[in-house]
């Protein structure tokens, strides 16, 4: 579990320093990963209705939802080497 948690650390980097920015799905697909990794379950309200970046971002990560933190985090991982080539 400890290395998952390393690769996981280190994907969120990597991410960070890709070559180039990945579409606006992949970008919401990593974020909700990435949060149902760190965080579990969605939790909090959901944002406004005119906030479509974090409505866009909530939905998500809900959809994710019941999904295990462990699993998040090899999908998460796995994503990331997938951009990175």
């Amino acid at each position: 579990m400890a290395d998952l948690k390393e690769q996981f650390q280190k994907a969120a980097q990597d991410v960070m320093n890709l070559a180039e920015r990945p579409d606006n799905d992949t970008m919401l697909r990593l974020y909700g990963l990435y949060k149902q990794g760190a965080e579990g379950d969605v939790s909090g309200p959901k944002p406004g209705f005119f906030d479509f970046v974090g409505t866009a971002k909530y939905e998500a990560w809900e959809k994710l939802a019941g999904t295990k933190p462990e699993d998040a985090m090899k999908k998460y991982v796995d994503l990331v080497k997938k951009l990175r080539g």
